[in-house]
């Protein structure tokens, strides 16, 4: 349809909200000149978008001023009308919500699209901060550009549509917002997956004509056993969205039969009394399916959500959800927080003194030390997510978390002492794992102690960002050298498994990278987890190779492979070919006395050692091949020694420990270094780096080792 100013007048003059229908229609003039001849991708005059924005915001019976926002939402960013024309015009408060739509707008320049993403996500929470009118006009303005997305190029289509199911809709969701978000993620779902949401439409009208008869009997029975509640409940026929049946059957792989709330019936009544009663009086007429039943009366959703939801099963043998709810609660369910415009005195805008915007409040907090733009845009989207679990405290405090939260999640969401001090958990008063994954009703008790601190491992297994954030800090805060030394490891770790040598100069750069001045606060990032390594690896890696390349321009490539026939013994081992160079052992796999080694010439650092089994001599390119040389162990090897490490998984004991190192000094091998950690399954592991003289001496120990009590594995490995 074309909105037209005079279908907008029409709209407020029948409305029972009272409206400053002068300040509107001079919202709309403004708005008309500022956007005179331009158009819309479909062709029709630029003016009907933000009118139509208007006609929705009105159907939430929005206030004056964001009437008159949504009109002149787009004036400042796409016309030369000034901020401070509006705020003459029309007030402070109208000229606020244009500039907080317009900044949700503006795309930061010289950025990444993840950067440019997690900015615009920030800068969404900021503006709902301040004023939660300014996200509602945003998302009716998303709804309409949804609505008429089918004008625009199939790539922008996809794109807009992604945003939209990724942020957009989410966001509405946290807001309440129903019937906003199931629209959003129906159009989303039809241009990013067209085949499967075919497929699901298609079976839905397939059975449409039975569909409805069926859900006018149910209607009909339920109506006459609750005859006599006065006033008459409202009951209702739906059904399930097509977006949620599509998750239901191709992301959790469900057959359509299998799901059960594809049809619904909702009775609406005036009291929370009578939602119970009827609860019995359905659950009379209707055989309940056990486990299907949700009280979100007695624990709302975070969003404010209430409503008693049950399955049933009638005598036709289909299964249908049933659910009740005051009309209050209705209302919050179709229209979430834009409810309290439509049948309260609304919001003075601001948030601060809303509990329910605690979740805003807390992405922001949680977030102003994130070192880590990725890590940014992943944790507002967990926090964003729809689907929540709801578990209670030994007390019967309900806690609400993301789904597929564990024990340290919940740890932290109750206080961040709590979390940095658990040693462990009961649910239903049985001990179990930190990496739990906790469900809908279960009870949980955090066993705490003084003397107990948070678990690098931690990072891996916590879900939301609060917890991560927290557990960061706390290793920020109080582990400085630790976390430089755990940095550095990695570093050094990493760099071994893609075959680069951190020098110190190439780590300042690297360093540089990521904004820090200097290699330890780099260093330190990393152990907290403030930067994780893997992400920036790639780059690392391009950036060593272009150094490597020009390094091996200025050299000459003959004087390094000239063929001489001399042979020289340099460490234990002779270098075919090569005379006077540096060599070096390979960390990746540390050869031994014993082990059939290869040699492989380096850009400027001599001839490195490998085992002829590496990985990094099997998965070698052609352009290398060249390189690899004949290497031998020379005799007189046993005076020398050499590291090795031992990887060892066992069953995590007391004096586990002193049985390994007990075992190695009666080997008389002298240990360089050991470590130890909890695995996520309980067992136990071990390395431990040892000094030996030949392969042979290393696997007699590895023997011995294996032997000791709930030892389940004792494997050499290249890591020293």
């Amino acid at each position: 349809m074309l909105y037209t100013i005079e279908y907008l007048t029409e709209k407020i003059q029948a409305s029972e909200k009272a409206y400053d229908l002068e300040k509107i229609t001079a919202a709309y003039e403004l708005a008309n000149e500022a956007h005179k001849g331009v158009k819309r991708s479909s062709g029709e005059p630029y003016i009907t978008h933000p009118i139509a924005v208007a006609c929705i915001l009105l159907e939430f019976c929005m206030d004056t001023d964001t009437i008159c926002a949504a009109l002149m939402h787009d004036v400042v960013e796409d016309t030369d009308v000034p901020l401070d024309t509006i705020r003459k015009r029309f007030g402070e408060d109208v000229a606020n919500l244009v500039d907080g739509v317009t900044k949700i707008g503006q795309v930061p320049l010289n950025t990444t699209k993840e950067e440019q993403q997690a900015e615009n996500i920030r800068k969404i929470l900021i503006a709902m901060s301040k004023d939660i009118r300014v996200i509602i006009i945003k998302l009716a303005d998303r709804l309409h550009n949804m609505r008429t997305i089918m004008y625009r190029p199939p790539e922008k289509q996809r794109k807009k549509a992604l945003e939209t199911m990724n942020i957009y809709a989410p966001i509405a969701h946290r807001l309440g917002m129903s019937a906003v978000k199931e629209e959003m993620e129906d159009i989303s779902i039809k241009i990013l997956d067209p085949y499967g949401s075919k497929m699901i439409e298609e079976m839905l009208d397939k059975h449409k004509e039975q569909r409805d008869t069926f859900i006018d009997i149910i209607k009909s029975r339920i109506r006459e056993r609750i005859s006599d509640i006065q006033p008459p409940p409202t009951i209702e026929g739906r059904v399930k969205s097509v977006y949620s049946i599509y998750k239901k059957v191709y992301v959790k792989g469900k057959s359509f039969d299998e799901i059960y709330d594809i049809y619904a019936v909702r009775v609406i009544v005036q009291t929370v009394i009578e939602c119970y009663n009827v609860l019995g009086i359905i659950h009379d007429i209707f055989k309940p399916i056990p486990y299907r039943f949700k009280d979100y009366i007695a624990t709302p959703k975070p969003n404010r959500y209430q409503s008693l939801h049950t399955t049933v099963i009638g005598r036709e043998g289909i299964p249908f959800e049933v659910q009740i709810r005051t009309y209050e609660m209705h209302n919050t369910a179709q229209y979430g927080i834009a409810a309290h415009w439509k049948y309260k005195a609304g919001l003075t805008g601001s948030v601060a003194g809303e509990k329910r915007f605690d979740w805003i409040r807390h992405i922001l907090e949680q977030q102003q030390d994130a070192d880590d733009i990725d890590q940014l845009a992943d944790a507002i989207k967990v926090d964003l997510a729809p689907d929540d679990v709801y578990v209670f405290t030994p007390k019967g405090d309900v806690v609400t978390l993301p789904t597929g939260s564990t024990i340290i999640d919940f740890a932290y969401a109750i206080h961040t002492q709590v979390g940095n001090t658990m040693t462990g958990a009961k649910v239903g008063g049985r001990m179990i794992r930190f990496d739990y994954r906790l469900k809908t009703g279960d009870i949980v008790e955090i066993q705490t102690s003084s003397n107990a601190r948070p678990n690098r491992n931690w990072l891996e297994i916590a879900k939301t960002s609060e917890a991560r954030a927290k557990i960061r800090a706390w290793f920020k805060r109080e582990c400085r050298e630790e976390n430089i030394s755990e940095g550095r490891n990695s570093i050094e770790l990493e760099f071994r498994r893609n075959n680069m040598i951190p020098t110190e100069d190439f780590i300042l750069e690297l360093a540089n990278l990521q904004h820090f001045d200097n290699a330890d606060d780099f260093y330190a990032a990393i152990g907290y987890g403030g930067v994780i390594l893997s992400k920036i690896m790639q780059r690392a890696k391009d950036i060593y190779n272009a150094r490597n390349a020009d390094k091996a321009q200025e050299e000459s490539s003959d004087e390094i492979l000239a063929a001489s026939v001399t042979k020289r013994r340099k460490g234990g081992v002779i270098v075919e070919g090569i005379d006077n160079c540096l060599i070096k052992f390979a960390k990746c796999c540390n050869p031994l006395p014993g082990d059939d080694i290869i040699g492989f010439i380096t850009r400027g650092y001599g001839v490195s050692v490998h085992k002829r089994d590496c990985v990094n001599v099997i998965n070698s390119s052609e352009s290398e091949k060249e390189r690899w040389i004949n290497v031998m162990w020379a005799g007189g090897t046993e005076s020398e020694s050499y590291n090795a490490t031992i990887d060892i998984i066992a069953e995590d004991r007391t004096a586990l420990i002193a049985d390994i190192t007990a075992t190695i000094a009666a080997g008389r091998l002298p240990i360089r270094q050991i470590s130890a950690h909890q695995l996520k399954n309980g067992n136990g592991n071990v390395i431990v780096t040892v000094e030996v003289a030949s392969v042979e001496q290393l696997n007699a120990m590895i023997g011995r080792i294996r032997k000791i009590q709930g030892v389940i594995s004792a494997e050499r490995t290249g890591i020293v």
